[in-house]
Order: structure tokens, then sequence, then C-alpha cells
């Protein structure tokens, strides 16, 4: 979390888990920035342009960051259990997005 605070970066995750099991993840692993929980699939999941399992109440890991001016400079997509953005990845991509303006 200190890399993202100095880079000036805000966090935040989102969870189709009611507030107790999104309570229980924050605590469990420590998590330093909000999380807002029971997002409804597949009107959340349609919102945020996510993919979703029609079997089981579940959203598809999706990250965005965003620039200054709150639009979207960079998105990821899972599809199935593969494919997350890791931390270091991301603050990769976050100064190197900083290089660009200089």
């Amino acid at each position: 979390m200190n890399e993202f605070r100095e880079l000036e970066v805000a966090i935040a995750a989102l969870s189709v888990d009611p507030l107790d099991k999104a309570r229980e993840l924050v605590e469990q692993n420590h998590l330093e920035f909000p999380m807002a929980w029971g997002l409804k699939v597949p009107e959340d999941a349609q919102r945020i342009t996510a993919w979703w399992d029609e079997k089981r109440p579940m959203i598809q890991p999706s990250e965005f960051i965003l620039g200054p001016s709150r639009k979207i400079v960079s998105a990821t997509y899972s599809t199935g259990p593969i494919g997350r953005l890791r931390a270091d990845d991301a603050a990769t991509l976050i100064r190197f997005f900083g290089s660009q303006k200089k």
C-alpha cells in the first residue's frame, strides 16, 4: 500500500459478497482500502462491463486504472480464474502513465 500512497493512487474494491463476508475478507487480508459490497449480478456486472457467471452470482475479476480526469486508462477483464492484474504490475503501469505526461 505504501507504493500506491507514494504514487498518490486511491484504491477501491467491489464485491458481490454480503456485508459480513466482505468484512471478513477485509479483516483476514488486512485491507486498507474501501470495499463496496452486495453488488448485484447481472445488473452491476453490466454497469462495469464485467464478465459474470450465470450459474452462480459472481462477477469475474475486473481491474480499472483511472487517470486524473477519472477516465479509464487501463482495464483488465478476466473470463475465468486466471488473468488478474497484480499489484506490482498495476504500480508499474501507473508509473509508466505518469512518465508519459512529462
